[in-house]
């Protein structure tokens, strides 16, 4: 077996999910970071032609079969983030990136154990997402915590969408009993049910919590690579939309949220801190991170939450930065953020 990565070595090139499990596990190199095509005029990453992308990103996939033999890569620490989205963008270039992806999701997991959470940091995230503050972990936080593992797994070769221009288009998250800030946590990771839809191809990455071997937490990020298909890719006609419910609360979404929450959740995708960054991807304007979205939403209902419960939500109309949206909800425990002056729909959730 290949021997452990040290600092003195310098840069790993070209891992890949062999090299994870028998060699270095430090550094992921720019070559495992798939250039993006897609950053031209037909790169049309706005969600108005997958919005019905929520019937699957709402759907419980549970019951599909895993990987017989799906292997393990412990990892020592949680990777950094920052360094994963600036390979990604140095990798953006037509002429070194991939033109095939795989067809089957990674068989591979990556894990991280002992990980604590930060009271400082907390209490940061909650007063960006407006959650009150508090030892008892939001439904969302263990997802920031989480999310550079992922990440790690989707900047493998082996990742069958490509990073840069990924749209997020779903999320579900099952919280089992409420987490205390005091308590650590083991992270794992893996990808499943690569799928294809009229604009590409989706897959589910899977992140899950535990504390003392029991599972906590767990998470489901559906993910739209978007891709040129034979006789697909143009915008159906939905027809009429629906006249949104009245509005709850409305709020006013401030530039600064996309950098706000991309410095607390590491998530530092620049289609939502930098205007160059959105104009390469189609957008006229930063957009507002869909996992900012919905931890929003649910610190509007905060006060109303069980101890356990499943939160679903499907992702479709991007808000722009600045914008006012208008939040709504039922007490069937529906509820949805759409635009104030047009009612278009950012988000629509339930909690089950």
């Amino acid at each position: 077996m290949a021997r452990k990565k040290r600092p003195e070595d310098g840069p790993a090139e070209n891992l890949s999910v062999h090299d994870l499990i028998d060699g270095p596990t430090e550094v992921i190199s720019a070559a495992d970071l798939a250039a993006v095509r897609a950053a031209s005029s037909e790169h049309d990453v706005s969600l108005e032609a997958t919005h019905d992308l929520s019937a699957y990103a709402t759907t419980d996939l549970s019951g599909h079969a895993a990987p017989a033999a799906r292997a393990r890569v412990e990892l020592p620490r949680m990777p950094a983030p920052g360094a994963l989205y600036r390979r990604a963008l140095r990798d953006a270039v037509p002429v070194i990136g991939r033109s095939r992806r795989p067809d089957t999701p990674p068989e591979v997991e990556l894990a991280v154990a002992g990980v604590t959470v930060d009271r400082a940091h907390l209490a940061d995230y909650d007063r960006v997402c407006g959650f009150r503050l508090s030892d008892r972990l939001p439904a969302t936080y263990p997802h920031v915590m989480g999310f550079p593992l992922s990440l790690r797994l989707m900047t493998t070769p082996e990742f069958p969408i490509a990073l840069t221009g990924v749209v997020h288009v779903g999320n579900r998250i099952t919280v089992h009993r409420p987490i205390e800030a005091g308590e650590t946590l083991d992270f794992v990771t893996h990808a499943e049910n690569l799928r294809p839809h009229e604009r590409g191809r989706q897959v589910d990455v899977v992140l899950v919590g535990s504390v003392g071997g029991e599972e906590v937490w767990r998470g489901v990020s559906t993910y739209l690579g978007k891709e040129r298909t034979p006789g697909g890719g143009g915008r159906r006609d939905r027809g009429e939309r629906p006249a949104p419910p009245a509005a709850t609360a409305r709020w006013r979404v401030e530039p600064r949220v996309g950098t706000d929450y991309a410095r607390v959740s590491g998530d530092h995708n620049p289609i939502h801190t930098s205007r160059l960054g959105a104009r390469l991807l189609g957008f006229p304007r930063p957009i507002a991170h869909g996992m900012w979205s919905k931890a929003r939403c649910l610190a509007a209902l905060e006060s109303r939450l069980p101890e356990a419960y499943t939160v679903d939500v499907a992702f479709k109309l991007p808000v722009p930065l600045p914008g006012t949206v208008a939040f709504s909800a039922t007490p069937a425990w529906d509820f949805a953020l759409h635009d104030a002056r047009t009612g278009r729909p950012h988000l629509v959730g339930t909690v089950g």
